[in-house]
């Protein structure tokens, strides 16, 4: 099973991954994306940190998530990725664009094979105004192709709003 969060900066999207990820039954495996740059993420990864169950695994992924998928995905373990935003910024801030596009395409082909349960997490940015800055703008169009690949792939995708979840593909 492949299920896909999205939702907005403090929509509870990460809150729903959790809850799913526990109702699984499985040994969860948290992968973090975030990397500490400043002080402001250094207290959103705390905040995060504080909510996640002790036995949960802990694996800090850097640009290559996809190998670091298939090393920890296994039948009757959870993999629980937050979040894919941050990641994607990553790339797109240190790395090139070849780097950019063989690390996306590799997680899509890679994905649908992947055993056990894998949750996704992401920022949902492309509801309102096209950004100024070409960075931006590129964030938000690099973004908006991620989703609809793993919504295509995913088995089940909800969007999430006000703490409130909103299947948009499959069923809870």
């Amino acid at each position: 099973m492949r299920e896909l969060i999205l939702g907005g900066v403090r929509s509870g999207k990460s809150r729903l991954a959790e809850q799913h990820a526990l109702e699984s039954g499985m040994k969860v495996v948290y992968v973090a994306t975030a990397e500490v740059r400043d002080e402001e993420m250094r207290e959103r990864i705390a905040h995060h940190q504080a909510r996640r169950p002790a036995s949960w695994s802990l694996v800090e992924a850097g640009p290559d998530l996809a190998a670091v998928l298939q090393r920890e995905a296994a039948e009757g373990r959870c993999v629980l990725v937050d979040c894919l935003t941050l990641w994607l910024t990553q790339l797109l801030c240190d790395s090139d664009e070849a780097r950019l596009k063989m690390e996306v395409s590799e997680l899509i082909r890679v994905l649908p094979g992947l055993p056990g349960e894998i949750i996704l997490v992401s920022n949902e940015t492309n509801m309102g105004v096209v950004p100024m800055g070409e960075l931006s703008r590129r964030y938000c169009d690099e973004t908006g192709r991620l989703h609809q690949q793993l919504g295509a792939i995913c088995e089940r995708v909800i969007l999430t709003v006000a703490g409130l979840p909103l299947v948009v593909k499959g069923s809870l």
